[in-house]
């Protein structure tokens, strides 16, 4: 029984991998209107599914969602300079860096950003906004297809070469403030462990992982283009990963291959994985119970939960609490 189990999951699995490739990638809004009432930032995680919902939902036939990719131009503008002339910002480059954006924009009463994208949950450090669960990804680990790391590893191995008791190999890390580092620390280091600007790198506390690339600036999620050494590894999201392959996100995968956490195979569909993890879009406490953050965002019945179709076409899973803010 559990192996048909396993070959109907695989199958359905399949199905949905192979719809990604019917619909092209995009980058920040596209068509009209060129600024959207409802402007994200933040996760690369979760770019691409927004651009997906955004260009999706209508709300009497206009686009009121403007997700903007977390790489790209330096700047972005993301309202009307003819009425808003002060809405180009620079472009947050993860979960952490859209968070702020998003808490400044409140602060300063800006309205240029109105909503940031998360692969992680801040809820409980941030009480002045809500965690807004819409759709369940997983992690696993990537590497070179020429790789000498093993394609199969168990928790407690990646947990070994993470905290550079087995120094056999070379760890990668995103850099700080990643949603998905967030994660990964949490899910693979010592319980208690505080992620931070020094955690690891030379004269941090784990100083065999490297979160930086050749030229010192930060490694982002998901680019598996990072992976030069056959002993390389590094955190990735199995949705953005088919996402790539497939031609639904800017391919950024180059050699690599994802690796066997817990002999879990990898796939998108399946939700027995040792890291899984719901993603977030976040919004102002303020905010949640008004038009339209209340019918796009707030409860199952919003605009994107509603929207199961075009959240599975790009390899997640639909949350089994999508809408309810976390508490």
């Amino acid at each position: 029984m559990r192996k048909k189990q396993r070959m109907i999951f695989a199958a359905a699995a399949a199905l949905t991998i192979a719809g990604l490739a019917s619909t092209s990638a995009q980058a920040d809004p596209t068509g009209a209107p060129t600024y959207r009432d409802l402007v994200g930032v933040g996760s690369d995680t979760t770019q691409t599914v927004m651009n997906g919902l955004a260009d999706a939902i209508t709300v009497n036939g206009v686009k009121v969602l403007g997700s903007y990719d977390a790489r790209g131009t330096a700047q972005i503008t993301t309202k009307d300079p003819a009425t808003k002339p002060n809405c180009t910002i620079n472009r947050p480059e993860n979960s952490g860096g859209g968070l702020t954006a998003l808490k400044n924009d409140v602060a300063a009463n800006a309205g240029c950003v109105q909503f940031s994208r998360s692969s992680s949950n801040a809820a409980a450090a941030n009480p002045d906004v809500k965690y807004i669960p819409f759709a369940v990804d997983a992690l696993t680990y990537a590497i070179r297809s020429d790789s000498t790391v093993p394609k199969k590893l168990t928790t407690a191995q990646l947990t070994s070469i993470y905290t550079c008791a087995n120094t056999t190999f070379k760890p990668l890390a995103p850099q700080f403030g990643s949603g998905t580092r967030a994660f990964f620390v949490k899910s693979v280091l010592p319980a208690g462990t505080v992620d931070s600007a020094t955690l690891f790198g030379a004269g941090g506390t784990y100083p065999c992982v490297n979160d930086k690339d050749a030229a010192g600036e930060g490694i982002q999620e998901h680019v598996g283009t990072y992976l030069t050494d056959p002993k390389q590894l590094l955190p990735y999201s199995i949705a953005v990963y088919n996402s790539q392959v497939y031609g639904n996100a800017p391919a950024a995968q180059g050699k690599a291959i994802l690796g066997t956490v817990d002999n879990i195979q990898p796939t998108n569909l399946n939700t027995s994985s040792v890291f899984k993890r719901d993603v977030y879009n976040v919004v102002p406490v303020a905010k949640l119970g008004t038009e339209p953050y209340n019918t796009i965002f707030n409860g199952s019945g919003s605009a994107i939960c509603q929207r199961s179709d075009v959240i599975t076409r790009y390899g997640f899973g639909v949350a089994p609490n999508c809408g309810q803010p976390v508490q």
